[in-house]
């Protein structure tokens, strides 16, 4: 790690605790001990240093313990010639920092009653009211509730100024596309991105998750502190409670610093205390990075990202997931239409099956390759046709992601199936390089396209599968020199899986693996899957099976455990046959795997 990291972050604890110990002398002298401070009407105190110390702070005089405490945090400064490059000191530096603010901040409220506006949503702009502080108890039930239920996933604490209020609006709407509340402090130059906001046009407040809490540094206290606050009220964390709290922040509140402007030292603090929660910093300027893993999920600091991309880098680094909850096409969407079909005199567009090539393929792609929910159409539409013409069809998914794996993909693109069936009007069989899709006169006629395609694996497959990766993007081909050149490029890529299971045996295993993806229409069908049987469809080897269960433990793709071996010829075992009446609820009690002869394996159609 840096020198200089260490060296900016622990020198701003040093200054923000001292100027911390002479606002609090000021106000001493000035109040008395007794003078009562507090963020109003709130049963949390100063909610950091209550969640983490378990001290309730009620008057100037509580006070006088905990700034001795900070600055017994204090790390010693970072030497010329004997640097210790761990994390720990940054960490002590960066939590005495955020004691000390909490603290200048509760004196402001004695010292400008009027400054900020407690207990309202919405800054009164007409009156140059801008600044909110601290939420009060009832905005933090109200909104602190939606970071547990999911509807929102987390937070962005925004400090500085963007180069232009345009700037500024791009990358906050970004946030709010993905749910994300955003957090204003701090100000560049005497510029902060809650007035580029206002200048932009962009309305501001809890109402519409642009929460400017003030213009200073310290200002961050009151993100972190909420955050705190929902630890404390929906996470059942007592005062005082650091680990615990702690471990809470990191695993479900999904929050993240963006730096735009200079950072300073007194940033630098702040950035360093942020990751005691698990909160890295994304900064526009080029400082020092903290790039190891350890506290934070993945990088610590990372800097010097262009500002078209900072949303995107921000959530890859935080590690937040995001979930699409609606689906924009123009028909009706649910699991009721998978069984549907399409009839010959109802087809107003075909696609694939014996008309023409189609073919399916999911990638892995680098994060920086693709964006996510980008879908192309190269070729003739919907709109482009007539009825019953035909068209070649190729879907080529890009996904990527920190946990994502070559493994996955089959996995993904069998997903392509039943995704696409979901929606009312839309007909869809097979999968790999023998596809069939057709559009219906009803579809058509509501507006369906094929960008509605993408539309649905981008939303799907997030809901789904998010877990292990970030971005997907979606390309459909419907030229024929495109959809050909997808369909080679696809056949290596499916010989390249079917070889890697190439030397193993039924024999040499003791799990193999079931599968009941096309029980929606054929409830009693279960498929068992060897290292010398893919399932009927061919779509899922076993290695495949073996990453599904991976992804989603719950899902179609269980292990099943052989057992003794009854009939060597046929292939039967009672494992598997115990486990068929159970998953065909005692519609079937045994079949064999390599007869189509003799008690077969079952068909879904």
């Amino acid at each position: 790690m840096s020198k200089l990291v260490a060296f900016a972050a622990i020198q701003g604890g040093y200054n923000i605790v001292s100027k911390a110990e002479g606002k609090l002398k000021e106000a001493i002298d000035k109040y008395g001990p007794k003078q009562e401070i507090g963020f109003p009407n709130t049963a949390y105190y100063l909610p950091i240093i209550y969640s983490i110390l378990g001290e309730k702070i009620e008057t100037l005089g509580d006070a006088e313990p905990i700034m001795k405490r900070c600055r017994a945090l204090l790390p010693p400064h970072v030497k010329k010639d004997c640097h210790v490059p761990y994390l720990g000191p940054l960490l002590d530096a960066g939590m005495a920092a955020l004691f000390a603010e909490e603290i200048v901040e509760a004196i402001r409220y004695v010292e400008e009653p009027d400054f900020y506006q407690p207990m309202v949503e919405d800054p009164d702009i007409d009156n140059n009211k801008l600044w909110l502080g601290a939420a009060d108890d009832v905005i933090m039930r109200k909104r602190g509730v939606e970071f547990v239920d999911g509807t929102a996933p987390g937070f962005a604490a925004i400090v500085g100024a963007a180069p232009t209020p345009e700037i500024a609006k791009n990358i906050v709407e970004e946030y709010q596309k993905k749910n994300l509340y955003i957090f204003l402090a701090a100000n560049q130059n005497g510029t902060c991105v809650a007035e580029q906001l206002i200048e932009a046009g962009v309305q501001i407040g809890w109402g519409t998750r642009i929460v400017p809490f003030g213009p200073d540094i310290s200002a961050a206290v009151y993100a972190l502190g909420f955050a705190n606050r929902a630890g404390l009220s929906f996470g059942g964390i007592q005062p005082g409670d650091y680990k615990r709290m702690l471990a809470y922040q990191k695993n479900r509140i999904f929050a993240f610093i963006n730096a735009l402007g200079d950072v300073n030292a007194e940033w630098a603090a702040n950035a360093a205390g942020a990751i005691n929660w698990g909160f890295p910093t994304i900064a526009d300027t080029d400082i020092p990075e903290v790039l190891p893993w350890g506290v934070c999920t993945y990088e610590h600091v990372v800097s010097e990202v262009p500002h078209d991309q900072i949303p995107a880098k921000s959530i890859e680094v935080r590690g937040l997931k995001v979930s699409v909850t609606e689906i924009d096409i123009p028909v009706t969407y649910g699991p009721a239409f998978e069984g549907e079909r399409v009839r010959k005199g109802d087809v107003y567009l075909e696609l694939g099956g014996s008309v023409s090539q189609a073919t399916e393929l999911v990638r892995i792609a680098d994060m920086n390759a693709i964006d996510d929910g980008k879908i192309i159409v190269k070729g003739p539409d919907v709109g482009d046709v007539k009825k019953g013409d035909v068209l070649p069809l190729g879907i080529f998914v890009q996904v990527a992601g920190r946990e994502m794996e070559e493994d996955f993909e089959p996995i993904l693109e069998r997903q392509i199936h039943h995704l696409i069936n979901y929606a009312q009007g839309i007909m869809h069989i097979g999968q790999r390089d023998i596809t069939w899709v057709r559009v219906s006169d009803a579809a058509a006629e509501k507006g369906f396209t094929l960008k509605d395609i993408g539309t649905i694996l981008h939303a799907k497959l997030h809901q789904d599968f998010g877990r292990i990766f970030d971005k997907l993007q979606v390309t459909l081909y419907t030229e024929k020199k495109d959809v050909d050149e997808l369909t080679r490029t696809a056949r290596e890529v499916y010989a390249a899986r079917d070889a890697r299971i190439e030397g193993m045996t039924d024999e040499t295993t003791d799990i193999f693996y079931s599968c009941t993806l096309c029980q929606s229409f054929a409830p009693n069908h279960v498929c068992t899957i060897s290292p010398e049987r893919t399932g009927l469809c061919g779509a899922y080897n076993w290695m495949d099976c073996k990453a599904s269960y991976e992804i989603n433990p719950t899902g179609p793709n269980q292990p099943i455990a052989k057992g003794e071996l009854l009939d060597e010829k046929l292939g039967q075992w009672k494992g598997v046959n115990e486990f068929v009446a159970k998953a065909s609820r005692g519609n079937i009690d045994h079949y064999n795997l390599y007869s189509i002869v003799h008690d077969p394996m079952t068909t879904c159609g």
